[in-house]
């Protein structure tokens, strides 16, 4: 795509899927970034460690990108930094709060060194390139969270960032209604607003309701409270200290990530215990239970997380006992429900109190509900309006919001990652798209797995597989095609051994007819026992071949 001075708009991550946040804006062959943030891999994805959004672009245009403006600490929103700076390096401007999470991010990963962080505040215009960025604040349910008013030379575009009108946050400030307003009475261009909760009727409720549930969970536990949560929710494990303190319990924080960002937090100032109230897990255990809180990762069921491990019986200072209060701060992310499931079946298991939204307001949405949204739209009154940050079913009851309120259906663009929405003085339109699929984090691999080898995964495990080993020697008419065949994860009904014997017949006969070569032959093995176990079965495992020729072919 040639450089232009038409705006474009590229959804990288984030558009049809929650999470994997990521949107650059291009002028006139200049690029800025908002967001670059990973998701967690599916179900269907096995082996998978974390997803990213597809940074080829940027790659291949590296000369070009200006900057990264990232919104607020989630994980969705800066986590795949690391991956990404290394490829396509730019400065990076946070605030406060975002920039100490982003730098305990890079520093795990060895990527800090050379990573130039700048620290900006909301009200603060930054250059950058043809764009002049301003941050301005909103409530979420992290702190010093922002969207972004972009100054294009074509208008005003607002990027909102995850966002809601919470008039009573526990930390921070409201959503900056005011600053909404001047800019949606000046003009704005193009709205881009979180659609996480298109779905859900009303408002969302303030953060301070789940004070009021932490309250009466202390209230009633007669043994130790582990709360489990975000650990990038500083604001919540706040709440965890203040209302611990108030029932006369020292907290610890257990999970690696919970404390290297808590001793962040406690160095700027974003968590503020009384002294004595944080002790380590060994001064704890000195401690009576029912003086004892622990604030935890594993929130979302994640396999090597404290809580995880907790419910497992693994982990190696927490250990679980009747009497203690579980409590799951959080709801389960799109696609990690299984696992927060089985993580609260095994809590039970341990005859543990659990506690979970289900059961007790213990955790609010920090994103906006559809009438928060409206708001957002009557606030800016944007010419165009491209719903973010949501699945597709999101993104589309987001647009017909936009509807309602009077917007017309061409000036609503409902895009996917990779769709690119081009803006110039004759309008707006859909225009082109750029690599916008999966990029998998698979061990120390970054997109080195792809979409054909997850397939063979699935497949190996619904159905196992079958390897031939065999030998055929050309040079000798004499010789009989040895063949032997080994199973890994297949089931055989009653009657094995004959099936068994059966592929291995069948694979003589195919060495025996064909005059292919080596690969040829592995390549009809495959088909011909392939065509077998699915008749006899009723199964598809991945068969794997090889073919020993003795002729030197």
């Amino acid at each position: 795509m040639k450089p232009s001075s038409n705006l474009k708009i590229l959804p990288l991550g984030g558009y049809g899927e929650v999470g994997r946040n990521m949107t650059a804006l291009e002028y006139d062959g200049a690029i800025i970034v908002i967001d670059c943030g990973l998701m967690f891999p599916e179900s269907d994805m096995p082996g998978v460690d974390l997803v990213l959004p597809n940074f080829q672009y940027l790659v291949d245009n590296v000369d070009r990108l200006v900057a990264y403006f990232i919104t607020h600490g989630h994980e969705d929103h800066h986590g795949a930094l690391p991956y990404v700076l290394p490829n396509a390096p730019a400065p990076i401007y946070a605030t406060r709060l975002t920039r100490g999470l982003i730098e305990v991010k890079l520093k795990e990963h060895k990527r800090l060194a050379g990573a130039k962080i700048t620290t900006i505040e909301p009200g603060e215009r930054i250059q950058a390139g043809p764009f002049t960025v301003e941050p301005f604040r909103v409530a979420h349910s992290i702190p010093d969270a922002v969207g972004f008013a972009v100054e294009t030379p074509l208008g005003v575009v607002i990027h909102t960032g995850e966002y809601k009108f919470d008039l009573t946050p526990v930390s921070g400030e409201p959503t900056d209604i005011h600053r909404l307003a001047d800019y949606g009475s000046r003009g704005v261009l193009a709205l881009l607003s979180d659609s996480t909760n298109a779905e859900r009727a009303g408002h969302t409720p303030s953060e301070s309701l789940v004070r009021d549930a932490l309250e009466r969970v202390f209230e009633r536990a007669e043994g130790r409270v582990i709360i489990a949560t975000f650990a990038s929710n500083i604001s919540r494990v706040q709440e965890v200290i203040n209302v611990a303190e108030l029932y006369g319990r020292k907290v610890g924080l257990v999970g690696r990530s919970m404390e290297n960002n808590g001793d962040m937090a406690l160095e700027l100032g974003f968590l503020t215990p009384e002294p004595g109230t944080l002790l380590g897990i060994k001064e704890l255990d000195k401690l009576p239970a029912d003086e004892v809180a622990i604030c935890c990762t594993g929130s979302q069921g994640e396999p090597t997380s404290a809580l995880t491990r907790m419910a497992e019986g693994t982990h190696p200072r927490v250990t679980l006992r009747k009497g203690d209060t579980v409590v799951l701060s959080a709801t389960p992310i799109p696609g990690n429900e299984e696992l927060v499931h089985r993580t609260l079946d095994n809590l039970f298991r341990l005859g543990v109190d659990v506690l979970y939204q289900a059961l007790m307001p213990v955790h609010v949405s920090g994103h906006a509900s559809r009438e928060e949204l409206k708001l957002m739209l009557r606030l800016t009154r944007p010419r165009y309006f491209i719903p973010a940050g949501g699945e597709y079913r999101m993104l589309v009851l987001h647009g017909r919001l936009a509807q309602d309120l009077g917007m017309a259906p061409e000036d609503i663009f409902i895009v996917e990652s990779g769709q690119v929405v081009t803006i110039d003085e004759a309008g707006a339109r859909k225009e082109g798209e750029i690599p916008g699929g999966y990029i998998f984090v698979d061990g120390s691999g970054v997109g080195d797995v792809g979409e054909t080898v997850l397939r063979e995964r699935r497949r190996l495990s619904e159905s196992g597989f079958i390897l031939v080993s065999a030998t055929l020697d050309r040079s000798d008419a004499r010789f009989k095609p040895q063949v032997a065949i080994s199973t890994r994860g297949c089931v055989f009904q009653p009657g094995a051994e004959d099936l068994m014997e059966a592929l291995r017949l069948a694979a003589i006969e195919v060495l025996r007819t064909s005059s292919a070569g080596r690969s040829g032959l592995e390549d009809q093995i495959v088909r011909r026992l392939g065509e077998l176990v699915t008749e006899r079965l009723k199964r598809r495992p991945v068969i794997v071949a090889q073919v020993f020729l003795r002729d030197g072919s």
